[in-house]
């Protein structure tokens, strides 16, 4: 670790967050999410619910209309949803991280003002597409192309993978706008639904995080004015990567509370089900099983935090933010298998919740740079130190 500075106690805003979340999840997710997720539906009332409580805009100034809180109560609130239902935390962190910050973090005063109040309360619902169907990793090889005429940009492409693609209500969008393979041929342009030439098309029908909607969004000779472009024209590629940076702890924060919501049940169940006379968390090959979990997730919320920490120091982390979600997210497929085992049959059906653990952790070492990127990023950052 870099420094030595850390407190790991929880503060009172994060016990207080902790506390609101549980509360909230418990009355509106809990009861209805297996629904969501059989039919695939995306729950909106669920995340405008989400905005009164200041969870939408969790990281935003409150002058913008935000919570104005840090990292730490962040990652809190994340992994609090996340223990309950992937797809809500999934949803929440995307909204939070990647539009609401990309336009928090780069936008100027007067996009700040006209975008963040409507985000942070979610009487907007963002989405950010970086991704093409043939451009996931490799994003300098995008299709999507914006070209200027006159005081106007007009943008034609699709994104793939969009969460809120259909629903959203404004989308970070970045597009092409120099040569192929050019770091800074890549601009940030902000998207309204609504204007002309702009829709969602397809919604992905996936093995987990069903709950919140993945889909493409699809610009056909889309006009958008150029003070929608955040930063400079061929900022975006590098705005992204810093976003990105930051978007890596909310997945961490994501894949943590799923490998806690997964242990936890293990835990109770094996102390619950009997076999042979006695609890089978009183056979060594449970005990152990438990044991691994519980030291694997420790060491990720540690790394998590370690990420966070320095995010709001204002230090360097892409290293650290990397780490943080390739452990984090591995973690999480790791703990939500057993938790699996340890259930046995039941584990695999419906009416238990770790086989929903199971099928929504996939997600955490695949979205916002999957475990192989990340082992490249730590790798490079090595290598370079």
């Amino acid at each position: 670790m870099q420094q030595a500075g850390l407190n790991f106690d929880q503060t009172e805003n994060q016990k207080m967050i902790a506390q609101m979340v549980r509360d909230f999840a418990d009355k509106h997710i809990r009861p209805k999410m297996m629904e969501w997720d059989e039919a695939q539906i995306f729950p909106v009332e669920v995340f405008k619910q989400l905005g009164e409580l200041g969870l939408m805009g969790v990281l935003v100034p409150q002058e913008y209309g935000g919570s104005g809180f840090g990292y730490f109560e962040y990652i809190t609130a994340i992994v609090e949803l996340s223990k309950v239902c992937g797809s809500i935390g999934l949803s929440m962190a995307a909204h939070n991280s990647l539009c609401t910050g990309h336009i928090l973090q780069f936008g100027n005063e007067e996009q700040k003002k006209r975008w963040l109040p409507k985000l942070a309360t979610a009487e907007w619902i963002g989405a950010w597409g970086l991704t093409e169907a043939n451009t996931g990793s490799d994003a300098m090889r995008m299709q999507c192309v914006a070209k200027q005429d006159g005081n106007d940009w007009v943008i034609n492409g699709t994104k793939n993978w969009i969460t809120h693609g259909i629903t959203g209500n404004v989308a970070v969008v970045l597009a092409r706008t120099g040569e192929l393979l050019d770091s800074k041929g890549i601009t940030a342009f902000v998207v309204e639904r609504g204007t002309p030439g702009f829709k969602g098309g397809k919604k992905e029908n996936k093995l987990g995080m069903r709950a919140s909607e993945t889909a493409e969004l699809i610009f056909e000779d889309c006009r958008v004015p150029k003070e929608n472009i955040l930063g400079n024209v061929g900022e975006g590629f590098i705005q992204a990567m810093k976003v990105l940076d930051g978007g890596r702890i909310s997945i961490a924060s994501l894949s943590l509370g799923i490998a806690k919501g997964a242990f936890e049940a293990a835990v109770k169940y094996s102390k619950e089900r009997h076999q042979f006379g006695q609890p089978i968390s009183s056979f060594q090959g449970i005990a152990f099983k438990l044991a691994d979990m519980a030291t694997k997730i420790e060491a990720a919320e540690l790394v998590t935090y370690e990420a966070a920490d320095l995010k709001m120091r204002g230090k360097p982390m892409t290293k650290e933010s990397a780490i943080a979600k390739y452990y984090a997210s591995e973690v999480a497929v790791y703990a939500s298998t057993e938790a699996v085992q340890i259930f046995g049959g039941y584990g695999y059906t419906k009416d238990f919740p770790v086989e929903k653990f199971y099928r929504d952790s996939k997600l955490c070492t695949i979205g916002e740079g999957t475990s192989e990127i990340q082992k490249l990023v730590i790798s490079r950052a090595i290598l370079k130190d």
